[in-house]
């Protein structure tokens, strides 16, 4: 099939105005949210489940390669094309596809490949439930799905990776077929369209849905966590013993659906802040809340004094966005920046970064919107921590910060709600501040290198000490994350000059030497080198290269073909 005529494929299945070809229309869907940007001969956006079947055959007939993507907001590349591939791409876009279906008593759901944690969030609200992540990529939009096969973890102490053995998906055989694989233990039919028509709409009852043993969550993870003395991660996104079909297939399968659970809402939350400027006095309370307490917390966010400044004024425009428009604003603000962006990178008089820029200018008319007290204690203490527990574990808490106090350089204060609520601006805010940075200040600094590591439950020195030689090639560098489970984000602002590539292999041979896993919780995208468990697998999901072809420094030629 000639490309014209896959083009005509297209359109018939989906109509002419959501095929988009131009290079200005398919730009934001090219383009990764932090890196990775390539060419598409076409982004496609289907509307129903039938669709999107139809595409993927037409695509698998036409023998190019398939990206599923959703709302794009992957931050290693993999939801994106690269270049260098032999064949077309075409990226699917799922974002019309966004049903939920709440299934009996609540306690678990359906998402389709477009349903984002956001709207999972407020479907779920009425029930007095909550989704597996309800901080980070939640407020950016991200997908249900999207989360499930990244492996994605999240703030939430207890839950661990994202994880389901219940999907529905497709996958291309060696021979270059195309099958639809219904692992939801839900009755639709027997072809993939009554299978995914019965699905669409909702035309399944009570009886259809087997009862199951198969996980819909990592349901280990609360005691797997609490062993500090084991020599692995808590968690990383190769994980074999969370790595199932769909979960961690890296967008290695076309995902149709997947079926997770819901969790009870806390009535009741308490949030404390600390302060310490000893990174062992840290440790010793990690061990404590994970080893002594009968309820974990519910949240343990690190951030160092770097990134709090960093953050408060690069990450200034996000805090304000979401203080006063709300995280639903979000998805919209980050698609219309993208949309401009692409727009100003064919100006020649715009420098890069105009757009960030702009916006970074704009933020900087209004006051910090972190509250004195904790510029004050980020002024006291290096290293911070915002630890939220449920009502009931506020007393025992309590008792355990006290003695840590009495005993070891640590210091805290119960949080309003208001100083809560700032301080996790703060730390979501974190995450792009860096970005943004580096983008205004193109001309001192090179492209960000950012990481997202797991160290050992038992690494003691878990805050890290870079060789000289390395430093004096870093402008700077930032360290926040999810200290309970010890998943670290550390970002590092190379100076302009240097090499990129050298400075990265150079840290990634450090945590190799730590026995850090990477990455913990992004997915290794075309940002790392998939290791070769994690590479088989992929070979195992895709044998023919067809979907995401490249991820994980792997090859992008049919039937991985490097002849």
């Amino acid at each position: 099939m000639s490309r014209s005529p896959l083009i005509t494929c297209f359109k018939k299945i989906v109509g002419s105005r959501h095929v988009l070809t131009s290079e200005r229309a398919t730009a934001p869907f090219r383009t990764g949210f932090r890196e990775g940007q390539g060419p598409a001969l076409a982004v496609v956006k289907p509307a129903t489940l039938w669709q999107q079947w139809q595409l993927l055959e037409a695509c698998v007939k036409a023998n190019v390669i398939v990206i599923m993507q959703a709302a794009n907001t992957g931050l290693t590349g993999g939801s994106t094309p690269s270049q260098g591939c032999d064949r077309d791409t075409v990226i699917i876009n799922t974002s019309r596809i966004n049903d939920i279906h709440v299934l009996d008593q609540q306690q678990q759901i359906l998402a389709f490949p477009g349903a984002s944690l956001f709207s999972l969030e407020k479907t779920l609200a009425p029930y007095g439930r909550v989704p597996h992540s309800v901080i980070g990529s939640s407020c950016i939009g991200a997908s249900i799905v999207g989360g499930i096969c990244n492996n994605s973890g999240g703030a939430l102490v207890e839950r661990g990776p994202a994880y389901t053995e219940l999907a529905l998906y497709a996958q291309v055989n060696d021979d270059g077929t195309l099958s639809l694989i219904n692992e939801l233990d839900i009755e639709l039919g027997i072809t993939p369209e009554e299978i995914l028509t019965n699905l669409q709409n909702k035309n399944y009852s009570l009886e259809d849905i087997k009862t199951t043993n198969k996980l819909a969550s990592d349901r280990d993870y609360a005691n797997w966590v609490r062993e500090t003395t084991r020599d692995t991660p808590a968690r990383f996104n190769a994980d074999p013993r969370r790595l199932h079909k769909a979960s961690g297939c890296a967008g290695k399968l076309a995902v149709f659906a997947v079926r997770v659970d819901t969790f009870v809402k806390n009535e009741k939350e308490h949030t404390f802040y600390l302060g310490s400027n000893s990174t062992q006095a840290l440790q010793l309370l990690r061990k404590d809340l994970l080893e002594k307490t009968a309820s974990l917390p519910i949240y343990a966010e690190y951030l160092h004094r770097d990134i709090f400044t960093l953050a408060d004024d690069y990450g200034r425009d996000t805090v304000l966005l979401i203080k006063y428009l709300g995280t639903n604003w979000l998805p919209k603000f980050f698609n219309i920046k993208r949309q401009l962006d692409s727009v100003c990178r064919r100006v020649p008089f715009l420098s890069p970064g105009f757009i960030d820029n702009m916006v970074y200018r704009l933020a900087k008319l209004f006051p910090s919107q972190t509250p004195n007290v904790l510029h004050q204690w980020n002024n006291r203490y290096e290293h911070q921590l915002i630890l939220s527990v449920k009502d009931a574990a506020k007393a025992e808490t309590e008792l355990l910060l006290e003695n840590m106090k009495q005993q070891h350089d640590v210091d805290y204060f119960l949080c309003s709600e208001a100083e809560a609520k700032s301080a996790y601006l703060l730390r979501f805010a974190a995450a792009g501040a860096a970005v943004q940075y580096a983008a205004i200040h193109h001309n001192r600094v090179e492209p960000i290198v950012a990481l997202d590591i797991a160290l050992k439950r038992n690494d003691t020195d878990w805050f890290e000490t870079l060789p000289d030689e390395l430093n004096r090639k870093l402008l700077n560098k930032f360290y926040y994350g999810h200290f309970l489970c010890h998943v670290f984000h550390q970002d590092y602002l190379v100076r302009k000059g240097e090499d990129v590539q050298a400075v990265k292999d150079a840290l990634l041979a450090l945590l190799e030497k730590r026995g850090a896993e990477y990455p913990a919780e992004h997915n290794v995208g075309h940002h790392y080198h998939a290791k070769p468990a994690l590479a088989n697998n992929y070979k195992a999901l895709d044998p023919t290269n067809t979907l995401n072809a490249g991820i994980g420094g792997m090859s992008k030629k049919l039937n991985y073909d490097e002849a």
